[in-house]
This record gives structure tokens, sequence and C-alpha cells, in this order.
């Protein structure tokens, strides 16, 4: 019988939202959450306190405003997105998990700008007609790289599937053993030739491929030659591979064109960042390859992208082909792509501005600095930490072998072990992302940010002191 009365006595949806609308829960809640979704939450709430009800679980009613709160709570928590932004102390820049590159300043500025407005995709003011998207980015990317002509695409697997499509259907597409590569999510060399109506033909060993394999391979079904930058692995040892020079000329002297996938692609020189055997955009343009593709959210520190860039008539060729239209860009893409790509017409402006290049540029004393800070801030919340010499990468499939000198803040959770540290952190509204490293939890001082440090000593003096 009381278990009945207490059913009768639930709230009904309407009665619960009078009383938010009386109390302004209702217009503050109406700000940023659609009512549907506040009366579903509502709904929700009482269901599941029917079940307590019912299970014995609850022997006494909640007050309406009790029952309230908690639905609010739920709807607030219903309208959190689940991409949303972390804080990155891993010390892992181009982070495939959690976004890769981030953008500069200006391309969020354009993004911002052609999102919340109309804008010129397809327009020619000059003519009043139609016009093209590829003209925003096409004679830029051409310009800042030495090309003839280039183009884009929404990821550098578009890019390698259009032009072995446009280029290698029908045929043979000779490749060294040592570049059939595999990338996330399965993306192999192998599997996209066939996909692509192209044979495979392998040539040379694992370590050692030699020009006279190309050579020696070549036939009259061959219609191109592909080199495949391993961006995210390194043979080394007892290894050898033709130089693009070598590949280029056999091209010329056989009538077929070079393709290069670049993979990350970067567009200045990472010697000076301690990063060594990276090449460079510009390069592989110098040595004559026909056609080049590359990412445009990894060492370029642009938006996801496949740009592609070579010979005039060969990029005309993959702007004509009818995979071309399935795989392009939109409007948002290209705002940030264009003004990325526009701070690489001065490299060391680039260096400053795009986050990527600047945080890889980062030098041991300005990191040890932002390591101190954050140590000294988590002082105010009584936590215990020390800033430790540690080592990070520089991720995305990016320069493999190397790693990088850095500094981090090492938190020592006292009671609690690192495992659950990371988890409570992991999962706050804003997840701060670290690493744990021989019983260590660390927070990376080249991935935060200056204005992530009071944030992160606040969290951290929430969930431990």
């Amino acid at each position: 019988m009381e278990q009945q009365k207490l059913l009768r006595n639930i709230p009904k949806v309407d009665e619960l939202l009078t009383l938010a609308g009386e109390t302004g829960r209702l217009y503050d809640m109406t700000e940023i959450i659609p009512p549907s979704a506040i009366r579903d939450a509502i709904r929700e709430e009482l269901e599941e306190l029917r079940g307590r009800i019912l299970s014995g679980e609850t022997a006494q009613l909640p007050e309406p405003g009790d029952i309230l709160e908690s639905a609010c709570h739920r709807a607030y928590q219903d309208q959190i997105s689940s991409l949303r932004r972390v804080v990155n102390g891993t010390g892992v820049v181009l982070h495939t998990n959690l976004g890769r590159s981030l953008l500069s300043w200006q391309a969020v500025s354009a993004v911002e700008q052609v999102a919340r407005s109309y804008s010129t995709l397809e327009y020619d003011v000059e003519s009043g007609s139609r016009g093209s998207r590829h003209s925003h980015i096409d004679s830029l990317l051409a310009e800042v790289t030495g090309a003839e002509a280039a183009m884009v695409v929404n990821n550098n697997a578009a890019a390698v599937l259009l032009i072995l499509s446009a280029m290698g259907k029908g045929g043979e597409v000779i490749t060294s053993r040592g570049e059939l590569v595999e990338i996330g999510g399965s993306f192999r060399i192998p599997d996209i030739m066939t996909q692509c109506g192209c044979t495979l033909r392998e040539v040379g060993t694992t370590n050692k491929t030699h020009l006279f394999d190309y050579e020696n391979a070549i036939g009259e079904e061959t219609r191109a030659l592909l080199r495949v930058h391993t961006s995210n692995y390194r043979i080394v040892g007892f290894s050898q591979r033709p130089s693009l020079e070598e590949l280029v000329e056999l091209g010329k002297r056989s009538g077929l064109p070079v393709i290069e996938d670049l993979g990350s692609g970067s567009l200045v020189d990472l010697t000076a960042f301690g990063i060594h055997d990276e090449p460079t955009v510009q390069q592989s343009v110098r040595a004559g390859v026909d056609v080049i593709s590359f990412s445009g959210d990894k060492l370029l520190g642009g938006p996801q992208a496949g740009l592609i860039l070579g010979k005039r008539t060969y990029i005309e060729k993959l702007k004509k082909h009818p995979l071309a239209r399935a795989l392009r860009v939109d409007k948002m893409t290209i705002a940030a792509l264009r003004e990325t790509l526009y701070a690489y017409r001065d490299p060391e402006w680039a260096k400053k501005n795009i986050p990527v290049l600047r945080m890889l540029g980062q030098s041991g004393q300005e990191l040890h600095a932002r390591a101190e800070r954050l140590r000294l801030a988590l002082e105010g919340f009584g936590g215990a930490a020390r800033v430790v010499e540690t080592r990070g990468q520089v991720g995305g499939g990016s320069c493999p072998t190397q790693t990088m000198g850095s500094w981090a803040v090492a938190i020592e959770p006292g009671e609690m072990t690192v495992d659950q540290l990371a988890e409570k952190l992991r999962r706050a509204p804003v997840p701060i992302i670290g690493r744990i490293s021989q019983g260590q939890y660390l927070l990376d001082a080249r991935t935060l940010g200056d204005d992530d440090i009071s944030f992160v000593a606040e969290r951290l003096g929430e969930v431990l002191w």
C-alpha cells in the first residue's frame, strides 16, 4: 500500500515544468537546451524514480524541487557533446585520437566567418557568375610549394584513391615491397590499389630495392611508378632504395609518371627542431615528381584534407575524374586551409603562428618554465607535484623513430592510484588527458597551453586535495 501511495504522489511532468518556469530554471535552460529535451529529461527522471520505488530502493518521495534539479542535471549532461574540448597533457603534438593539429587563430576566425554567413564558395564576384571552389586554394598551394598546379580533397587516403583511380586503373603500378604501408583503420596500399582497379607490381625486398628492380618490372601494362614515404615507420640498418631523382629519371626514360604519397607532408625543414630525416614537399617538387599527395592535419598544421600537387597535365586530369566531386572539401575546410597555407608564404612567420610548428619549436627553457608554473599553481591547492624531464613524440604517424626532450609535471595522487587519477581527470566535463609512465602521472608542458595552467591546477585541486 505504501508503494502505491508513493507512486500516486509522483509529480506529473507538467507540474515540474510549471515549477521550473516559476523558479526561472526553465528560462535559463531553454537558452541552451530545446524544450522537448527538457521535457524528455523530466520524463526519464520520473521513470527512474518509479523504478526505484517499485524495487524498494526508495521508501520516501523526494521533494519536487529535488526531482527537478536532478532532471535539470540530466538534461545538461545529455546536452554535452561527445565531441568536445580536451586538455592535452600527453606531450604528443599530433595526437590522432585528440584531433591531430590545432588550427591557428587566423584559420579559426576564417572558419567562423564562413560558417556563420553565406560565402563566395563557388561564386565569382568579379563576373557575377558561378566560380570554382578550387580557386581558393590551388594557386596558393602551388605558390608555397613551387608546383605547377594543385588541388585538395578531403584527406590523404582520398588523395591516393583519386590518383591511383585516375592514373593507374586497368594497368600495373610498380611499388617497392618496403613501402607497402598500412595506416590507421587498416588502410593498406595493396588493398587500395585493388579498389582503384590497379594491379600492384611489387619489386625488391623489404629492406632493399634497387633502381634495376623498377626497370626490370616495367612492361606494356605499367601505368606509373609509386613511391610511398614510410611516415609511420622506418626500415633501418641494411636497407636501400633509389633516390627520388633516380626514380624520376627512370620515369622520364620510360614515359611513366612518378607518384609520391608523402603522408605527413612538411613545408618547412624540421632539422632546426631536432627532427631529422623528414623530407619536405618542396624537395619532392624540385626532384621532378609528377604527382605528390600529403595530409593537411599533420605537419602542415591545418585541417583534415588531402593535398595533391604536381604537373599541370596530371592535376587537370584528376580534377575531371568522377571521384573528384565525391571527395571534395567543404567551405570550412577551404577557409582553414587557405589561412594555414597563406602563413607559409613566410616560413619564419609560419613557425611562430601555426600551433603545430610553434609546439615543435619550443625550447627546453620554455618548456621547463611552463612546467614550473603548473607546479607552483598546484601548491596553492596543497598538492604534491614535481617537475621532471621526459621525452615526447610528434605523433600522427609522423617522424616515428624520433622523440623530443621535454619537461612534465609528475603528480603525486596520495591515497589514489595513478590509474584512478587518470580516470577522474578523463571523466571531467572538460577532460584532462595525461600519460602514465613508470608509475607516474605526467602532464607534459609541450602540449599544455599557457591558458591551461590555472584550469588544470583548479581541476586537480578538486580531484585530489
